[in-house]
């Protein structure tokens, strides 16, 4: 499955430091971790979201990453707005796995 992230510099920074190979861990008022299942919407938040808030940064990236369709398949998609508003909500508490199965390296969208 590929899947999308749309982040800001700070993230952006950390995932970096993981040599692009993991999502840092959730703030502990982030119960969740969702990435996108499309490129559309992960650029709509960018635009819409990262690049006008000061703890983005004021920057947006657009990241894309490879999952286990099987291990993906364990967590729910909601759509949370438009019909292409959808995320893959995985529990903070189980980040850490979910980067054990990400296929590849974490890659930024130009």
């Amino acid at each position: 499955m590929i899947l999308y992230r749309p982040v800001g510099q700070a993230e952006y920074d950390l995932i970096r430091a993981s040599g692009f190979t993991a999502f840092p861990p959730r703030l502990p008022e982030q119960p969740i971790f969702y990435p996108v299942l499309n490129q559309q919407y992960a650029r709509e938040i960018c635009e819409k979201w990262n690049r006008h808030r000061a703890d983005a940064q004021y920057t947006g990236y657009v990241t894309e990453f490879e999952i286990d369709d099987a291990y993906a398949a364990r967590f729910p998609v909601q759509t949370v707005g438009a019909s292409y508003h959808r995320e893959l909500w995985v529990p903070a508490r189980e980040l850490e796995e979910f980067n054990r199965h990400i296929i590849g390296l974490i890659r930024t969208l130009e």
